[in-house]
């Protein structure tokens, strides 16, 4: 353990992280983007469906949970944490359109624009999860604007990434990222639009009852069913709800009434594939062409041929 790091913030994540059902397996000091130090914590699951899988949490070394609302909340966020460990790839989702994506490189915790823009931007990558189209990723800047961030309890891990990751879902959806084999980084802007006032929550998309159930159907298949080799995926994740604009329960209804359907077998909060479901499989793959396709930039024939007036 780093001696330089404040016995506070250890001894505060360690309890939280306990409350959650973590253990904490490592505290080591690093460096944030924008060269400050930070403290990396490496959290785990105390039991046998652990499999070497850990949580790796960055936070600015010098905070505080000097709010009152900011330690139930962390706590909050490790308890779905430590849900999402006993996915077999925890580090993946899907979008709504059918692309399972994972999530990676992420340098927390959030530093100032360097180019005079009063913004906050976290850097990150994504990969396409699937086994077809090697290679396929995007590097992304998420930038969150200074009215934003005072929305947010903290501009930390715990209380940004769940709105972080939907806007990136959101916008592969509006097809405003692409994947490549290189380039450079993409934008994600993180703005007041995806914060409703009225009701006080992030909302991305409004769905409805098909499209959340399609949703549910497509996470299973390629999460369990693809690249779980059939394990259990966690259904109720608040941060698929909020993506969804959604309650976990209703995630959970649907995925029974779907269990009862033989397209999946649900154990709690739990769902693996069944055979039943991955004998779709040409129906899941050929959304994710459509999905991927409409990423791709598309120019207009006439003018790039010099035929339309300028």
């Amino acid at each position: 353990m780093a001696a330089d790091l404040k016995t506070s913030l250890v001894s505060s994540i360690e309890a939280a992280a306990a409350q959650a059902g973590l253990v904490l397996v490592s505290v080591s000091q690093s460096s944030s983007a924008s060269g400050g130090s930070t403290a990396v914590f490496l959290l785990g699951l105390p039991d046998a469906q652990a499999l070497g899988k850990t949580l790796k949490l960055e936070l600015t070394d010098g905070f505080d949970f000097d709010k009152p609302d900011l330690l139930p909340q962390m706590t909050a966020h490790l308890a779905g944490e430590a849900k999402r460990l006993r996915n077999p790839r925890p580090e993946c989702c899907v979008t709504l359109e059918g692309l399972p994506v994972a999530f990676g490189e992420f340098q927390w915790p959030f530093h100032r624009s360097t180019s005079g823009a009063d913004t906050f931007i976290v850097h990150g990558e994504i990969h396409l999860g699937d086994s077809t189209h090697a290679n396929l990723h995007a590097k992304i800047a998420a930038s969150v604007t200074q009215t934003f961030a005072e929305i947010v309890p903290a501009m930390e891990q715990p209380y940004a990434e769940s709105f972080v990751y939907n806007a990136v879902r959101k916008t592969i959806d509006l097809g405003q990222l692409e994947f490549l084999k290189s380039g450079n980084r993409q934008p994600v802007p993180v703005t007041t639009r995806f914060w409703s006032r009225w009701h006080k929550k992030f909302v991305f998309t409004d769905t409805d009852d098909q499209e959340r159930l399609r949703y549910l159907l497509s996470k299973v298949y390629w999460l369990s069913g693809v690249l779980g080799g059939n394990k259990p995926v966690w259904i109720a994740d608040p941060r698929d709800a909020q993506y969804l604009n959604t309650s976990e329960q209703d995630l959970l209804r649907m995925a029974g009434h779907e269990a009862g359907e033989g397209l999946m077998k649900l154990d709690g909060e739990f769902a693996a594939a069944t055979p039943a479901l991955m004998a779709g499989a040409g129906e899941y793959q050929k959304a994710l062409e459509a999905a991927l396709d409409f990423t791709k930039p598309k120019f207009n024939e006439a003018m790039r041929s010099g035929q339309a007036n300028m």
